[in-house]
């Protein structure tokens, strides 16, 4: 695997990872749609300027479609579940991306899943299945199961922009995370002001856009950069690790701690065994 790509999507998924339990913190009394705005409007920001001679002509459609997935929709549904399960099991739920994106890969761009790489997948499904059981457990239609369902949601949603993002990987950084960062606040912004979401203070504000900057910004200009050298499977492999960041930040915050510390633990185990496997397989990328 390609090194400097590796390190891209291994620093993609730290900046995205520790943002989850931040943002649970940060977000506690604002709006989901709000939040995801906010978020976005941080991405925005640190994405640059725009790059002179570059057009997203041909491309309107797709980062119209990007954004409404993986800018405001996503965001959302992580919001929502935020508020209703503990950012530990929040964070290690995100493991499922690697999953969708890996199967999406295959089906839009014919990317090879090998043995090895279908045994982590199958790892890492294990891993997220002990980690919802004990809230199946509960009783029928727990906050904890409804919140543990959003997050997945919002995992589909992220991976589902990732796959379709591919072919936008070869535009200038930029001005692809400046456009669909700024097409998903505008999406995001209309659906709180018509769900009448309260305005959060500006501290709020303030502290959810910096969350954005750093978990979606720096994150998804990383991830593009990733994409571009390893392909969109391998990037969502070595992405596969940003539940751990998330979770190791979230254990060090009384409101984000789980229950079930040892669901927790067989889960991280289990999630721990499909990173190790994708991350040492070999394979030539295929444009």
């Amino acid at each position: 695997m390609d090194a400097r790509g590796a390190l891209a999507a291994a620093g993609a998924a730290a900046c995205f990872g520790v943002s989850v339990p931040l943002v649970q913190r940060a977000a506690h009394d604002t709006g989901a749609w709000w939040t995801a705005a906010l978020l976005y409007s941080g991405a925005a920001v640190v994405a640059g300027g725009f790059s002179r001679g570059a057009s997203l002509r041909g491309h309107v459609a797709r980062v119209v479609v990007v954004a409404a997935l993986g800018a405001a929709a996503a965001p959302a549904l992580l919001a929502m579940g935020l508020h209703r399960l503990d950012g530990a099991s929040a964070s290690l739920l995100l493991g499922f991306e690697a999953a969708f994106t890996v199967l999406l890969a295959r089906a839009l761009y014919r990317e090879p899943i090998t043995k090895r790489l279908a045994l982590a997948l199958v790892s890492m499904l294990a891993g997220g299945a002990v980690l919802v059981r004990p809230m199946i457990a509960e009783r029928a239609m727990s906050p904890s199961l409804v919140g543990a369902a959003l997050v997945l949601g919002a995992v589909l949603c992220w991976a589902s922009d990732s796959a379709i993002m591919r072919p936008l990987s070869e535009l200038p950084v930029a001005i692809v995370v400046r456009a669909k960062s700024l097409v998903g606040v505008a999406i995001a912004l209309v659906v709180a002001l018509a769900a009448r979401e309260a305005v959060p203070s500006a501290r709020a504000m303030l502290a959810i856009g910096a969350c954005g900057a750093l978990g979606y910004g720096v994150s998804l200009r990383l991830y593009l950069l990733a994409q571009r050298r390893v392909g969109a499977a391998r990037t969502a492999s070595v992405f596969s690790i940003a539940p751990f960041f998330g979770a190791l930040v979230a254990l060090g915050l009384p409101s984000s701690a789980p229950r079930d510390l040892a669901a927790l633990g067989a889960s991280g185990a289990l999630l721990a065994l499909g990173v190790l496997l994708q991350a040492t397989e070999s394979y030539d990328h295929v444009s």
